[in-house]
């Protein structure tokens, strides 16, 4: 026999004893000295496979649990100005050449122009307005462009010629402007809305040419010739004429009418969506229109300063102080009015707001930018942001599958271990129910009971309904598994003997014979969960399982269940099938470790 007298080994096992450790022992000491369950997370933890879907679940897991309380939804929210828009973070991204030589920025919903000190024009952002027009396609014998205005799906630039070019769409003739405008050689203003364009002439006369059932506009107005601004809402026009009164240029008596009295001069006026604001000569600001609980009419009351100067966005506006501070106010779901704080300590000398971005050049000629950036994975038909709706989504889709495994494992226990151990025609009786539902054609009757029940069940009793039909489904797998253990384990000795002793049959079967089957029922149950996830989603697919606006990634596919949205809107069912797909497939990985683990005979020393 051989001793090792190796002082250092000798001094490191005294180490180990002295401060709680274990010597190394051989495999076969250590699996004597372990319990089957340390046994089994062992043999688990080896299997790299198995720990890589392990991890990757559990980030999933944690980013769908931690994520909402970040990234919350609104399940009313919807956005038209935001359909369809492909992912990227780039709508505020102003071009290197452009910065430190801007003459003026335009915004649309979802791209921006600018044009520089000289005249050169410069788009960015997601430019592409359909499958077959870009903005960004502009002309290229403009010249020198002087104005450039940005609407919803196309773009009007002015250059020193005046001599007006435009790109986008031309659908309501918003780019076909008529022969009076095209002789135009005084244009003083040039405004672009939702399939609309406007000219305005140094006389004061305004040009309207588009759609004319969209916004509601006089040409035969009374002000003709009297007009300093155009300005417009979503669905309105208004001017501000040079003896500085707002006045309404449309033909209906509505929100936009019933203008403010007594507001003395206005210095300035601009528009959301649905309101109007106005800055009178002492810088005091008076808004009206269909005003909502977004806080657009809710300008803030400045002490030392006073307001001479306000644009719109979509739904928030932004001041300019005498001082050259920026102020803004209003809806902020995109952080559209979180003024940058780096704002504070400079002077303002331009600004530009639209939909929901900002830019602001101090006196140094730095741009400061601040509002929507993008959407990282892009949005859907609603204009809603899919990223907060995969995480939102995760949320639901792993508590239905997890609520339907804890009902049919609970089932299948309780059915196994009774026909299993009872026998006779306890077991007869059971076994035939088990293959009755194991009969039933899964999907199709699913779809049916769901239609047939869920038309008349709220979204919250729909999502509970799911759950248990998933759950009442999906037990005679199980059950057969836990049958067929206990078959083999009812007569080994210790069941004869805890019978000897008296010991009631329930106790027998739950205390004594289950826990020696419970490493079954843990892999059985792990690829039930991944098996109860993908059949929500494909109910949810298919329509008839958490109905939308509540996200589910099943019924986030359903939302892309067309050819268009296949061809076009890639982003809408890739990052839903990736993220269901490699969720399901962690999770099996989980479970054939864990098969692995438990069944000695697949391990090799």
């Amino acid at each position: 026999m051989q001793i090792d007298n190796n002082p250092k080994k000798k001094r490191f096992s005294l180490l180990r004893r002295l401060f709680g450790g274990k010597n190394e022992l051989s495999i076969y000491e250590e699996e004597l000295v372990q319990s089957p369950f340390r046994t089994i997370i062992s043999n688990f933890k080896d299997n790299k496979v198995a720990m890589t879907g392990f991890i990757g679940f559990m980030i999933i897991l944690a980013i769908v649990l931690i994520g909402p309380l970040f990234i919350p939804i609104d399940l009313s929210f919807s956005e038209v100005t935001q359909i369809n828009v492909a992912p990227g973070l780039d709508m505020m991204k102003v071009p290197k050449e452009l910065q430190g030589n801007i003459k003026q920025i335009s915004i649309g919903p979802t791209f921006s122009v600018g044009i520089s000190n000289d005249g050169e024009v410069f788009i960015w952002g997601k430019t592409r307005v359909s499958s077959a027009l870009d903005v960004a396609n502009i002309p290229n014998d403009m010249g020198k462009v002087v104005q450039v205005a940005a609407g919803y799906d196309h773009i009007m630039f002015l250059n020193e010629d005046g001599k007006l070019f435009f790109s986008g769409n031309n659908r309501q003739m918003q780019s076909t402007p008529p022969y009076e405008v095209q002789n135009l050689k005084n244009i003083k203003q040039i405004e672009a809305g939702y399939q609309s364009s406007i000219v305005l002439s140094d006389d004061g006369y305004v040009y309207y040419f588009g759609n004319s059932m969209n916004n509601d506009y006089n040409e035969f107005h009374d002000y003709q010739g009297q007009i300093e601004k155009i300005v417009t809402t979503a669905d309105g026009v208004l001017g501000l004429t040079k003896s500085g009164e707002v006045v309404y240029l449309g033909n209906q008596q509505n929100a936009y009418t019933r203008i403010p009295e007594n507001m003395g001069k206005i210095v300035d006026v601009g528009t959301t969506a649905n309101t109007v604001a106005a800055v009178n000569e002492d810088g005091k600001v008076f808004v009206w229109g269909n005003i909502s609980t977004r806080g657009e009419g809710n300008p803030p009351e400045l002490v030392d300063d006073k307001i001479v100067a306000i644009q719109g966005g979509r739904f928030h506006y932004t001041a300019l102080t005498e001082n050259g501070k920026i102020v803004s106010w209003g809806a902020n779901n995109y952080n559209q009015s979180d003024v940058p704080s780096g704002l504070s300590d400079v002077t303002v000398v331009s600004y530009f707001t639209d939909y929901y971005q900002n830019y602001a050049i101090d006196e140094n000629g730095n741009l400061h930018t601040w509002g929507l950036k993008g959407y990282l994975l892009g949005t859907d038909e609603l204009g809603r942001d899919i990223l907060s709706r995969l995480i939102n989504g995760g949320r639901m889709s792993v508590f239905i599958g997890a609520v339907a495994v804890v009902i049919s494992t609970f089932i299948g226990i309780i059915v196994g271990s009774v026909s299993g151990f009872v026998g006779g025609r306890v077991d007869i009786v059971l076994q035939r129910i088990s293959e009755m539902v194991s009969s039933l054609p899964f999907l199709p009757f699913a779809m049916i009971l769901s239609s047939l029940i869920g038309n008349s069940l709220t979204s919250n009793q729909r999502v509970f309904l799911i759950m248990v039909i998933l759950g009442l489904l999906s037990w005679p797998g199980l059950q057969r598994l836990v049958r067929a253990q206990i078959l083999s384990i009812r007569e080994q000795e210790y069941v004869t003997a805890a019978r000897s002793v008296g010991i009631k049959q329930v106790s027998i079967i739950f205390k004594h014979i289950l826990p020696n089957v419970v490493s079954v029922i843990i892999v059985s149950a792990t690829l039930s969960f991944a098996t109860s996830m993908l059949t929500e989603a494909t109910l949810s697919y298919l329509g008839f399982g958490v109905q939308p606006p509540q996200p589910t990634w099943g019924n986030m596919l359903y939302g892309a269940n067309n050819s268009i949205v296949i061809q076009n809107y890639w982003w809408r069912w890739v990052f839903a099938s990736i993220i269901l797909g490699v969720c399901v497939i962690c999770i099996n990985l989980i479970g054939d470790g864990l098969r692995d683990a438990i069944d000695p005979k697949s391990q090799e020393r």
